[in-house]
C-alpha cells in the first residue's frame, strides 16, 4: 500500500448474506485496493430485495448509537483517514452518524467523509422520507463528497433534472464541495454518464448501457473512487479509473449471466481496469455566470 493510501476507511451501510451490493461492494473493494477498512453494517439481510422476500435483520436504535459511541472512543481512531456512508436501516442511525464525523473531525480536520445516499431510484423512494430527510439534514452537509444518483439528487435538491445543466446547479446548490453524480445525461448514443463537479471541474465519465445490470453499482463507485482520492491522483484520472473498473467489473458480470457483481473473479478490475471509458470537459456553472 502506498504512504498516501495508508489509513483506515470506516464504511457503514447494508450487509448481504449473499451478493455483492452494501458493504459487501465497498469493503472488498477497498481492501482489494490496499486500504484497511472498519465496516459496521446498518442492516443484515439475506440477499438484496430485489431478488425476492428477504428477511431484514435490524439493530436497536439505542444499540447502534452505543456501537458509535465506541467508535468515537476507540484508541485505534487515529488510524481512521475516511468514511464512507449508505444505506441505513433508519434515520437515527444517520444522526449517529453524523455525531461521529463530527468527533472524528475535531482531532483530524482532513477527514475525507463520502456520503453515498441511498435512498431512491426512477421508481422513487425507497426509504422512509423520514430517513432520506435524515440524510440530506444531518449527512449531506457534513460530505466531503457527496455520490447520488439523478434521481436521488433530484430529491434532495427539489429540482428536476433533465440535463447537465440542470444536474450541476442542483449539485452546487447542494452543498458539499464534491459531487459524483451517476447515471447523467449522456453525451454519446447509447451511453450514461458519472458526472462529477467540484471547484474547478466538471466532467463527465461515459460508457456504453449495460441493459438489467445487477445491483451494487452505486456501492462499488463510490468505494473506487474514494479509494483513488486516497491515492492522491488528480480527480480526473480518479473519476476515469473508477469509472472503467464498474463498467468493467459490470460487463464481465452480464455477460456471464449472473444477477450479482462477481467481484472475486474481477478483482483484477478493480486495480487495473482496462476497459474504454469516455472521458468529456464540460463547462463549469461558474464559468458560465462569468460571460
Amino acid at each position: 500500500m502506498s504512504e498516501n493510501a495508508a489509513g483506515a476507511v470506516i464504511v457503514i451501510s447494508s450487509h448481504v448474506v449473499r451478493g455483492s451490493v452494501g458493504n459487501r461492494a465497498a469493503v472488498f473493494a477497498l481492501e482489494t485496493l490496499g486500504h484497511p477498512v472498519w465496516a459496521l453494517p446498518t442492516i443484515v439481510l439475506p440477499w438484496h430485495p430485489g431478488h425476492g422476500r428477504s428477511t431484514r435483520l435490524t439493530f436497536a436504535e439505542a444499540d447502534f448509537d452505543a456501537a458509535i459511541d465506541d467508535l468515537i472512543r476507540a484508541p485505534w481512531i487515529g488510524e481512521v483517514r475516511a468514511v464512507l456512508s449508505g444505506y441505513f436501516g433508519n434515520a437515527a442511525q444517520a444522526r449517529s452518524v453524523a455525531r461521529l464525523i463530527a468527533a472524528l473531525r475535531q482531532t483530524n480536520s482532513e477527514l475525507l467523509y463520502v456520503c453515498d445516499p441511498v435512498m431512491g431510484d426512477l421508481g422513487g423512494l425507497y426509504v422512509p422520507e423520514a430517513t432520506a430527510e435524515a440524510i440530506r439534514d444531518h449527512l449531506i452537509p457534513l460530505a466531503s463528497l457527496a455520490t447520488p444518483n439523478r434521481y436521488e439528487l433530484a430529491w434532495l435538491s427539489g429540482a428536476a433534472l433533465d440535463d447537465n445543466s440542470a444536474i450541476m446547479e442542483a449539485a452546487l446548490a447542494l452543498g458539499p464541495s464534491r459531487m459524483l453524480v451517476t447515471s447523467a445525461v449522456p453525451m454519446m448514443a447509447g451511453g450514461t454518464g458519472n458526472l462529477y463537479l467540484s471547484g474547478r471541474h466538471a466532467l463527465l465519465a461515459e460508457h456504453r448501457v449495460v441493459e438489467n445490470p445487477p445491483n451494487g453499482l452505486g456501492d462499488l463507485l463510490a468505494a473506487v473512487f474514494l479509494s483513488r482520492l486516497l491515492s492522491g491522483l488528480e480527480d480526473e484520472k480518479a473519476l476515469q479509473l473508477a469509472t472503467a473498473s464498474v463498467f468493467e467489473v459490470l460487463a464481465r458480470a452480464v455477460k456471464r449471466g449472473s444477477n450479482e457483481l462477481m467481484l472475486a473473479s474481477d478483482a483484477s478490475s478493480l486495480s487495473t481496469p482496462m476497459a474504454m471509458v469516455q472521458m468529456r470537459r464540460l463547462v463549469h456553472p461558474a464559468q458560465r455566470r462569468k460571460k
